[in-house]
């Protein structure tokens, strides 16, 4: 008798990703068994086309963080096994058939991790410490967590992890307009995280990673291989981490002043 084949659910969560959030979808037409949506109060038309996909839409009032969120999503997931994906992903025909293979091959007792490539602004990088970029998305509903991280979460598991061969692509960033917001909201996250951990700076440090994060991405991940389009994510870069240690450096101040 041959196994029964393995259901899977797809996790997607979601804030006014009504530009994505079909062509994520659709990528997975006849993968997965269901698909789930965690929408954090979109005002565009995300959960219709999340609706018209026939997913499962739940839309909580707050905004506890990317892991938190993901957790939520995950919590409504009903099938065996379980696709985690961002909106701006997409599952390739030759991964999604990879995927079924594995799942079929009924070894339960392990998670996948995903080669990704990302496009920054046009372009698939190559080279910036975006190559290779594995990923974990696939594994046995109950055997993994999101860690509870407001921003960059990744999934805990206890199992022995698995790399599949085809890649997940991913449309980062569509235009330097989504860079700038980009950059404003990740290191915003990441400065709050720091500042919960008990982290602090100043405004040379803020300088100093700013400018080791330009030079890591630019020169030491060969960042210059991947043209004009890495110089600019070299900078995008830095401006990341200068800001997170900026906004971090002036909570102190406001803290302090607070104090007085």
């Amino acid at each position: 008798m041959p196994h029964p084949r393995p259901t899977l659910s797809a996790i997607v969560i979601t804030r006014n990703e009504a530009h994505n959030l079909h062509d994520c979808l659709q990528s997975m037409q006849g993968l997965v068994d269901e698909i789930i949506v965690v929408d954090s109060q979109s005002t565009d038309a995300t959960v219709a086309i999340a609706q018209q996909h026939g997913a499962t839409v739940s839309q909580p009032a707050d905004w506890p963080g990317f892991g938190p969120q993901k957790n939520r999503a995950l919590d409504l997931a009903t099938c065996e096994w379980v696709l985690s994906l961002d909106a701006d992903e997409r599952v390739t025909p030759a991964l999604a058939a990879e995927i079924k293979q594995v799942l079929q091959a009924g070894d339960a007792d392990r998670a996948y991790q995903v080669p990704r490539l990302s496009s920054y602004c046009g372009k698939f990088i190559h080279h910036s410490g975006w190559q290779p970029d594995y990923v974990l998305r696939v594994f046995k509903r109950g055997t993994a967590r999101f860690s509870d991280d407001l921003v960059h979460e990744r999934v805990l598991t206890q199992q022995p992890v698995q790399a599949l061969q085809h890649h997940l692509l991913h449309y980062s960033y569509l235009s330097f307009s989504q860079v700038l917001h980009k950059v404003d909201a990740y290191s915003s996250a990441s400065a709050q995280q720091a500042y919960a951990r008990g982290k602090r700076s100043s405004v040379a440090g803020a300088l100093g990673h700013g400018a080791w994060a330009f030079f890591r991405t630019y020169v030491i991940r060969r960042g210059f291989l991947d043209g004009a389009h890495g110089l600019a994510l070299a900078i995008s870069n830095a401006e990341t981490s200068y800001y997170k240690y900026l906004k971090l450096w002036h909570m102190q101040q406001v803290e302090d002043a607070a104090a007085q």
